[in-house]
C-alpha cells in the first residue's frame, strides 16, 4: 500500500494546494499517470486536499 501513494505523489508533483479531487485527477492525467494511479484518485472522497499528506492518507484508505 505504501507504494501506491508514493506512486500517486509522483504524478501530483507541482500541483498547487489546496486542490479538489477533480484538480488532482486532471493534474495526474496531464502528467501521464497510469490507470492504476487514476483509479486510486477516483476512489478518494470528494473534498479539498490541503497537501500531499492528506492525499496520501485518503489513498491509503481506498
Amino acid at each position: 500500500m505504501a507504494q501506491d501513494f508514493i506512486e500517486v505523489q509522483k504524478y501530483l508533483s507541482g500541483i498547487d494546494y489546496p486542490a479538489s479531487k477533480e484538480q488532482l485527477l486532471e493534474h495526474a492525467e496531464k502528467k501521464g499517470a497510469p490507470k492504476e494511479v487514476l483509479d486510486d484518485l477516483k476512489k478518494i472522497p470528494e473534498e479539498e486536499y490541503d497537501g500531499p499528506n492528506r492525499v496520501s492518507k485518503a489513498v491509503s484508505k481506498t
